[in-house]
């Protein structure tokens, strides 16, 4: 586990840079601080691809049986969208109602996504 933990922790990172890439731009030159949390779901979107094929090729690639159909796909996504839930609440409660500026919440909301998505991917999709 520790292993998967590690390469999970890598692939995160590089998932999270992605979304970075995505984000900021957005709430930098597109959107008023109050409506950072639009710009959510595109970086969220873009991250999840790239994550889907990191940790179901890497983080996961020892754990359980391996199942690359449709139904993993769609637990997967599922669960990302539980984290895009999380990420928004954390981004919308820092920006719009505490007032800070919108890359402020990106670290509460990354890991506390982070934590969760690694559960329940490793006990519900790649199991």
């Amino acid at each position: 586990m520790l292993g998967q933990l590690v390469r999970f922790g890598i692939a995160g990172g590089i998932s999270t840079l992605i979304y970075l890439a995505v984000y900021l731009p957005l709430i930098f030159w597109v959107l008023d601080r109050v409506h950072a949390v639009y710009a959510v779901p595109p970086a969220f979107a873009v991250a999840v691809t790239a994550g889907y094929f990191l940790h179901s090729r890497w983080s996961f690639k020892d754990q359980g049986s391996r199942d690359p159909g449709p139904a993993q796909k769609v637990k997967f996504v599922a669960i990302q969208a539980s984290g895009v839930a999380l990420n928004a609440l954390v981004t919308w409660v820092g920006t719009a109602l505490l007032g800070f500026p919108g890359w402020v919440p990106v670290l509460p909301a990354v890991g506390l996504a982070t934590i969760i998505t690694f559960l329940l991917n490793r006990y519900l999709v790649f199991n």
